[in-house]
């Protein structure tokens, strides 16, 4: 199917799709007794990194734009956050911990470059 909307075309919106799921199937492996709490939290930042990201580019100033961007940079510190969470209470290995972690930055450095570009 060919991509209709912008942010189907732009890189950072597939990879923050695809990190969002990532963190979605990490979620499911934690305790019940944080479905309501960290599984909740680290599904709901990672996907708002993606939705901040569309909502952005659709209909939007180039200086509204840039502040979704934003939106969505600050949802990615709070997924790593909820990694960080996620290690101290042994939910992860310190090994998951850095390859997500690894994953985060780079998505993190895609945005802000992207958002430098946005004039």
């Amino acid at each position: 199917m060919e991509p209709k909307f912008k942010f189907e075309k732009l890189n950072i919106w597939k990879k923050a799709m695809s990190f969002g799921e990532e963190m979605n199937e990490l979620a499911k492996k934690f305790p019940e007794i944080e479905k309501f709490n960290l599984s909740s939290q680290i599904r709901r930042a990672a996907d708002s990194i993606a939705l901040n990201i569309a909502e952005g580019s659709i209909l939007q100033s180039v200086p509204q734009f840039r502040k979704f961007m934003g939106y969505s940079i600050r949802s990615l510190a709070e997924v790593v956050t909820c990694l960080y969470k996620a290690g101290n209470r042994k939910y992860i290995t310190q090994n998951q911990f850095d390859n997500y972690y690894s994953d985060a930055f780079k998505l993190m450095n895609m945005m802000i470059a992207f958002r430098k570009k946005l004039i």
